[in-house]
């Protein structure tokens, strides 16, 4: 099989999709939310519309060719070694996964780039729609990873395919709002990025924000000393702490943000204080925190100033 069929593909995708919408209906994890759920939720399909069409037309022509190039010409790493197709697929997605890890971490430490990637994290609640809230200007760069990616490692159409699949539908699940029973979240996530897990990278709180990096295998955050796991869900304000309100972050606001005036810095409140968390649990303390957990709010009332 030279590579998923597409219908398969979107059908898995679009299935796990629409499954954590309904399942969010039924089992919020956060309760509450900054503006109505139906209109966040076709704002981020709106971005991911400009995208789709800025990858369709820029990405695709690019990374399909290529792959194909790679399997007929036997290029890239996973190709020189000569592995049997049962391990090469996997052997390529976990790297494929941790160049991933390495490109999210870019984006949130070089300021050019984050420009574009804290359209993402401006979203004042999370849910599966999250998942796709990406600006075009991020998804045209991420081109030069994707053929990083298929040169280096020797990605095939097959794995190619593949990792669309399941990057699409993992990333989708960690955004999602869906709360999962802990005891089995808690044993998940030392395999793949949870819902609570990512909810972390999603605070307005630095240190919080600047953990959880890992995409699809939580190894990453691991090996790195970025997995952060010790605070509970309600204790957590999602967003920048430089847009806290929703009329900063309507669509023409999210189209034009990379190419506006940048705040002084992104996690500077406009009365000048930078979010912090009085108290919390060890950092070490890897075992994934109930929303039970006795931890102080560092996102308020408690703060600091520069």
């Amino acid at each position: 099989m030279q590579k998923m069929p597409g219908w398969l593909s979107g059908a898995i995708a679009g299935g796990v999709f629409i499954g954590l919408v309904l399942l969010e209906l039924r089992r919020p994890l956060r309760k509450g939310e900054s503006e109505p759920k139906l209109r966040r939720n076709l704002r981020n399909m709106a971005t991911a519309g400009v995208s789709a069409i800025a990858v369709m037309l820029t990405a695709t022509p690019v990374t399909v060719p290529l792959t194909r190039f790679v399997q007929r010409r036997k290029w890239g790493l996973v190709k020189w070694l000569w592995l049997p197709l049962w391990l090469e697929v996997p052997v390529a997605l976990v790297l494929l996964d941790y160049l991933l890890y390495l490109w999210h971490v870019a984006f949130h430490k070089v300021p050019f780039l984050w420009r574009f990637h804290q359209v993402h994290h401006v979203d004042l609640d999370m849910d599966a729609s999250t998942a796709i809230r990406f600006h075009f200007g991020e998804m045209v760069m991420s081109t030069v990873l994707q053929v990083f990616q298929i040169l280096t490692i020797g990605v095939s159409p097959l794995t190619f395919s593949i990792w669309n699949t399941w990057l699409l539908s993992e990333i989708a699940f960690h955004h999602s709002n869906v709360a999962l029973p802990f005891r089995i979240e808690r044993w998940l996530c030392r395999f793949i990025v949870t819902p609570r897990m990512h909810g972390i990278h999603h605070s307005i709180v630095p240190e919080e924000v600047n953990s959880n990096w890992s995409s699809g295998l939580t190894v990453w955050d691991w090996l790195h000393g970025t997995l952060r796991l010790n605070v509970p869900q309600n204790h957590l304000t999602l967003g920048v702490a430089a847009f806290p309100e929703v009329e900063q972050v309507v669509l023409p606001r999210l189209m034009e943000m990379p190419f506006a005036e940048q705040p002084e810095t992104p996690w500077l409140r406009p009365d000048g204080t930078i979010p912090y968390r009085q108290e919390a649990l060890p950092p070490n303390e890897l075992q994934l925190v109930p929303e039970t957990a006795s931890v102080l709010r560092r996102d308020s009332p408690a703060t600091r100033r520069l």
